[in-house]
């Protein structure tokens, strides 16, 4: 999990993400799958996926009460995905019961995914947070806050911006930061709001950085995929 640069596939249909990954064949790529791909074609595009030899991440943030998440997490683990999440706001008993799904749910002789929990959105701002969750604090406070509670619970790590990353790995110690938000200097903002630069996120400890449009929506997705590659390595070319 390590050092990934994960892809997000945000693409409506299989044929679209078909499209995307046929020029990749015969390498192995970490792809995020969201709600927008699996809720249009369920477990079939992570078997399509499974099948052409990526890992995967299935991104679909569940957040509910800790009986539903459990099952719903018993049924996602035959999938064979690589890691999967919830949100930490569902409380440490949602989040250990997601865990006590996967491990029922895991065939025989397989390792379960990793399973790792959203603390702040990257879309999130300090206002929006303070004024629409009425969370009084700053956001490094809440997403250290929730990323305490993962721990807690047995998961393996959380979802936050670059931002946080340093601040968890200190107080933590060893737990995955997985962090969106991840731009080139001159990239659009897009719907973020706490970006980053992969130089960045790697000086700043993160373990996984999640890599969408940039990449998806390039004229060469190849090239621009080894040069974003490379700058996460930080590879001088």
């Amino acid at each position: 999990m390590n050092n990934s640069l994960i892809i997000a596939l945000d693409f409506a249909t299989a044929h679209e993400a078909g499209q995307f990954l046929e020029p990749f064949k015969g390498q192995e790529l970490f792809v995020k799958v969201g709600m927008e791909l699996f809720y249009q074609e369920g477990p079939s595009i992570i078997h399509m996926l499974k099948d052409s030899g990526h890992r995967i991440f299935l991104d679909l943030k569940l957040h509910d009460i800790p009986n539903t998440v459990k099952s719903a997490m018993k049924g996602l683990a035959k999938l064979n995905c690589d890691l999967v999440n919830v949100h930490a706001a569902g409380g440490k008993e949602m989040m250990q019961a997601a865990l006590d799904g996967l491990e029922a749910g895991t065939p025989g002789g397989m390792k379960r995914p990793y399973c790792i929990a959203v603390t702040q959105l990257t879309s999130t701002s300090k206002e929006q947070m303070n004024r629409e969750q009425l969370i009084p604090v700053s956001l490094e406070e809440s997403v250290l806050h929730y990323s305490s509670l993962t721990k807690e619970a047995g998961l393996d790590g959380v979802v936050c911006s670059a931002w946080e990353a340093a601040s968890i790995k200190n107080k933590l110690g060893e737990f995955l930061t997985v962090t969106p938000g991840i731009r080139m200097e001159n990239d659009q903002i897009g719907d973020q709001k706490r970006i980053a630069t992969p130089e960045f996120a790697r000086n700043e400890g993160v373990s996984a950085i999640v890599v969408g449009r940039s990449i998806t929506r390039a004229t060469d997705p190849v090239k621009s995929y080894h040069q974003w590659l490379n700058a996460w390595k930080g590879v001088h070319q």
